[in-house]
């Protein structure tokens, strides 16, 4: 054996790729020069594909398998151009290593509000997001339609064009599917599906597919959401006509407990101020803080009539029986109970204001509902 014979067996070329990153489609296998050995080793491992360009032109695709880079298993180098010296000389050739597994939790979001005619809120707006997975079927058509001669091509460099071609199909789906906005998140699996299945059919042309689609949220605008958790809480109310009086009972309370700052001081304010503003007209100050006196000489102004006075506020009062509470009554409920009997001298009763509570016959307004009736017979007659 000769020495060249000795070192071309010992001087085999090892090609192969194992990839520690998360995120690489494509890599480049680097030799200077782009020399291959003829006869070299060629490793492709599971979730690969390595393609073969020979002098700007694809040659070959090698699937998962351990190769000998030789004349009878290159059938398509072979015919793109004729070695000298038996095909045993080195040839320059770019060997491209593909990531054939799935890449997923690759999130999508449509960036502005989907608009939709929904059969129950009319035209409205959503928005939705998620995660996504690709994974590359059809290496050759991968490189010369995306990749090209990039020597290191990541998930980063095309997952915008992906977003966009998913944020396209999907605000189409949504739009056109006639589901309610209110029950999409219970169809959000086979709605997915449908999309996934549209932006595959793009895909196809990258040499790509889309195996699993994910829609996690589809959310309305904060103002319909807002309008929405408020019927929810109308809902929640029941009757309406009992929520009402529920309100103004409690509304009332709090004033009883804040008598300075209630609506109650706000009018006697306002009429303060309406009475002093009247004495003023009338010229009614002296020269002082609040201007000069009318001239003596001046004609008096016209008369202006009094505002008539605040109506007088009615009060409504809670009733204590048996330890629980009910109300609150207007004066004249309470004279019906009275009547009735349900109402009586001993009835503890309250009122906003009342410094706690009390018998019916011991309040002065409440006592003139027992007067009009005879008291109970004496005993013995």
């Amino acid at each position: 054996m000769g020495i060249l014979d000795f070192l071309s067996g010992q001087f085999i070329d090892v090609i192969h790729w194992t990839d520690d990153t998360r995120d690489t489609l494509v890599w480049r296998f680097e030799r200077e020069g782009h020399e291959i050995k003829y006869g070299a080793k060629l490793t492709v491992r599971e979730g690969q594909a390595a393609v073969f360009v020979h002098e700007g032109q694809l040659a070959d695709v090698f699937t998962p398998g351990l190769y000998l880079l030789e004349t009878n298993n290159m059938p398509i180098m072979t015919t793109l151009q004729h070695w000298d010296h038996g095909f045993r000389s080195p040839f320059k050739s770019e060997i491209y290593f593909v990531n054939t597994t799935r890449f997923t939790d690759l999130k999508w979001g449509t960036k502005n509000p989907v608009m939709l005619r929904d059969p129950e809120f009319g035209p409205t707006r959503i928005r939705a997001f998620g995660t996504y997975s690709v994974r590359v079927t059809d290496p050759a058509r991968f490189m010369t339609e995306i990749v090209g001669t990039d020597g290191e091509f990541t998930t980063d460099e095309i997952t915008y064009q992906i977003r966009n071609i998913i944020v396209q199909e999907s605000s189409r789906v949504m739009a056109g599917s006639g589901i309610p906005v209110l029950d999409m998140a219970a169809n959000t699996a086979d709605m997915g599906k449908l999309i996934a299945a549209k932006v595959s059919t793009v895909l196809a042309d990258y040499g790509m597919t889309m195996p699993e689609f994910y829609i996690e949220n589809i959310s309305l605008p904060p103002a319909v959401e807002a309008a929405l958790d408020k019927r929810t809480s109308m809902g929640l109310a029941g009757d309406l006509g009992k929520f009402t009086q529920y309100s103004a009972a409690e509304a009332m309370t709090e004033a009883a407990r804040n008598p300075a700052g209630g609506g109650m001081a706000a009018g006697l304010g306002a009429g303060m101020g309406m009475a002093m503003g009247n004495q003023m007209a009338r010229g009614g100050y002296a020269s002082g803080p609040w201007g000069p006196a009318p001239h003596p000489e001046a004609a008096p102004p016209a008369a202006q009539p009094a505002p008539p006075p605040p109506p007088p506020v009615e009060h409504v009062w809670h009733v204590a029986k048996s330890g629980e509470t009910s109300g609150p009554y207007s004066k004249a409920d309470m004279g019906r109970m009275a009547r009735e009997g349900s109402l009586t001298r001993e009835t503890f009763v309250w009122t906003p204001g009342q410094d706690g509570w009390m018998q019916a016959e011991d309040v002065q307004e409440l006592a003139q509902l027992f007067t009009i009736l005879p008291p109970p017979p004496p005993p013995g007659a």
